[in-house]
């Protein structure tokens, strides 16, 4: 039978390894897995590269990840902001790495490791910094940069129900991130708040088959639609 829910999120983040990349889901806080992240902070790993909309804020979730120096390497679209002390001071010394990626071209980097397209190409950067080293070609006359897939080792995402074979469905705009990097990981895992018998959800309101995703952990956050 198959039943990929776990009884709790150290359950779900077990064999979480040194070196990995893992992606983050969530735009802000609006579908951010925060019991995940969490639970990969009790997990310890370290030396992660971590691929996530923005830099992280305050001091807790990603950016405490960060703060306890276990991320070597940030690939986000929005590395500033008003709350991102944390990344900015260890990149100012020294102890983070940064790759800056276009908010549409991240989530097609993505898209597409899912697919099994291993590059494209997108007339976004060119001519900028971030074209740099990248071939480029022509093609109508336009330039366009060459971008490739964006795999990882784990995805983190956020659902709203959940059935025990990984089918997911989102909260409006808690969808996201989270449907392209479920795509992209070796093991996705996702938390969600709501955990529904098989055949209780809509097909149409599946935006993440089973097929993608590892493990469910359900994390009562107070939510209404029990």
């Amino acid at each position: 039978m198959i039943n990929k829910i776990v009884n709790s999120v150290a359950e779900a983040l077990a064999g979480v390894k040194d070196g990995s990349t893992v992606l983050i889901g969530g735009f802000g806080s609006v579908g951010q897995p925060d019991e995940l992240i969490e639970g990969l902070i009790e997990q310890g790993a370290t030396d992660l590269t971590c691929v996530a909309n923005n830099a992280g804020t305050g001091h807790v979730g990603l950016a405490r990840l960060m703060e306890l120096g276990r991320v070597r390497k940030i690939i986000c679209s929005f590395p500033r902001s008003a709350g991102s002390v944390v990344f900015e001071e260890l990149y100012r010394e020294g102890k983070i790495e940064l790759e800056i990626v276009p908010q549409g071209t991240m989530a097609e980097r993505m898209r597409a490791a899912g697919a099994g397209i291993p590059a494209f190409y997108t007339a976004t950067s060119t001519g900028t910094l971030l074209a740099k080293g990248k071939e480029e070609r022509e093609f109508n006359g336009r330039k366009y940069v060459m971008e490739h897939a964006l795999k990882a080792d784990v995805a983190l995402i956020e659902g709203w129900e959940a059935d025990r074979w990984g089918n997911i469905t989102y909260n409006q705009s808690g969808r996201n991130f989270n449907p392209v990097m479920a795509m992209a990981a070796d093991i996705t895992i996702a938390q969600v708040q709501h955990i529904r018998e098989l055949g209780e959800l809509s097909p149409e309101m599946i935006a993440t088959p089973g097929i993608y995703v590892k493990r469910v952990v359900r994390v009562d956050r107070g939510a209404p639609w029990a």
